[in-house]
């Protein structure tokens, strides 16, 4: 089965509603910016740390238009130094490739090691839209079913 077919046989399976958009592969933020076009929804940066000891792993979700300053990611969260996971680590505990970094990964986390960290901003959007654990298509889903999701995933989840 592939990652697309596992993640909405999963929203499928906990009755959560979606719009499945395929498209050509978009493996950064910049290319799904130029894509996007008619997709609903906020599109989100997805991108996946791990602590300087290496035994905890994080996956942080930030509003696209959003800029990155990993020190002040590290105050925010307030977690250590923190380093991109290598594609190793991805793979381990999120089941995913570099440029299909999503929170649906989280269905592979059997374990509920990897604790997501959401941007407050996101919060305010009522569509939100993410890879479906591969990057030649996205789903989107409404904010409050987002929220469900993470309920049936099980892994600990804050706002930042």
């Amino acid at each position: 089965m592939g990652n697309i077919d596992k993640v909405t046989e999963f929203l499928d399976k906990i009755h959560i509603k979606y719009t499945l958009h395929n498209h050509p592969s978009l493996p950064t933020m910049d290319d799904v910016l130029k894509y996007r076009g008619n997709m609903p929804g906020e599109h989100c940066k997805n991108l996946f740390f791990r602590n300087h000891k290496g035994d905890r792993h994080y996956l942080v979700l930030l509003k696209c238009t959003r800029q990155l300053n990993i020190h002040d990611l590290e105050k925010s969260l307030r977690q250590g130094k923190l380093t991109f996971a290598s594609k190793e680590r991805m793979l381990k505990y999120l089941g995913l490739e570099p440029g299909s970094v999503s929170p649906f990964g989280l269905i592979n986390d059997s374990e509920h090691h990897v604790k997501l960290f959401i941007d407050k901003d996101l919060e305010q959007t009522d569509i939100i839209c993410f890879h479906p654990n591969d990057n030649r298509a996205s789903i989107s889903l409404a904010w409050k079913d987002f929220l469900q999701f993470l309920v049936f995933c099980g892994n600990e989840y804050e706002y930042i």
